[in-house]
């Protein structure tokens, strides 16, 4: 099965070749890795073509216009789909989610166990153990206790952003039509809850270092809360009910 590592970049000029270099050699078989360069007005662009052109298995893609988080996540899953890849993981490109961990996270979804996992850094003690600053720690376990509670699932953490998904299951909901922020993670393990797909979690190690993160506490949660409201009301159920999935052959 072809796996793509979908890598949404921004600002990532210094560290992307490093999160390159630190995926797994065997990933490269029968693996791709796209990089979405969300029109970062630094050099991100530049450093996405030079590992393009040094590695066979890179892929750099431009965003002429910035479309967020989310919107490069779904240009990286088109393209990979586009592709014929059958797996997909979301790699951040400040190496923040290791990058080594790859093709263990993809294994449940190569074996046809899963179809959605998620990197979870609440598992075994992860985050506290990785440095996650405490008002972090206390907004993501305050946020997923309240979409547990809204969404009837169980997961240990909605936050995380180290997501892996099926073709199959890019296939069966209507990821296009999320929101192009950091909520399109929470999001799409929503959708797959509602499809009767629940999310797979494992746990992964967490590190913080200096890097300045784009996510803004604030607006962040103001928009989960409001994810919620939409959940209450039908919305996603409806937009899922509405989709037409697409077939194999279509990508």
């Amino acid at each position: 099965m072809k796996q793509a590592i979908v890598i949404p970049s921004y600002k990532a000029a210094a560290t992307l070749p490093s999160v390159i270099d630190r995926i797994p050699p065997e990933f490269w078989a029968d693996g791709l890795a796209i990089i979405v360069n969300d029109c970062s007005p630094d050099d991100t662009g530049k450093v996405a073509d030079a590992l393009a052109a040094k590695h066979p298995g890179v892929i750099a893609v431009h965003h002429p216009v910035n479309q967020g988080y989310g919107g490069a996540q779904k240009t990286g899953l088109k393209r990979g789909l586009a592709e014929g890849a059958g797996a997909f993981a979301v790699v951040h490109a400040d190496g923040q989610y290791a990058p080594e961990l790859v093709t263990r996270l993809l294994d449940p979804i190569v074996r046809g166990e899963a179809h959605i996992v998620q990197g979870s850094r609440m598992l075994e003690g992860g985050a506290r153990e990785g440095g996650m600053p405490i008002h972090r720690y206390l907004a993501n376990v305050g946020l997923t206790g309240l979409e547990n509670l809204a969404f009837g699932t169980r997961m240990a953490e909605f936050h995380s952003g180290y997501m892996l998904y099926s073709a199959e299951l890019l296939r069966r909901v209507p990821f296009d039509r999320l929101q192009n922020n950091y909520n399109f993670d929470a999001e799409m393990i929503l959708l797959a809850h509602l499809a009767g797909l629940p999310c797979r979690e494992i746990a992964i190690p967490t590190r913080y270092d200096d890097e300045v993160s784009s996510l803004k506490p604030i607006p962040y949660g103001i928009n989960v809360l409001k994810m919620i409201g939409r959940h209450l009301r039908g919305d996603y159920r409806r937009m899922l009910a509405g989709h037409q999935p697409a077939c194999k052959s279509c990508g």
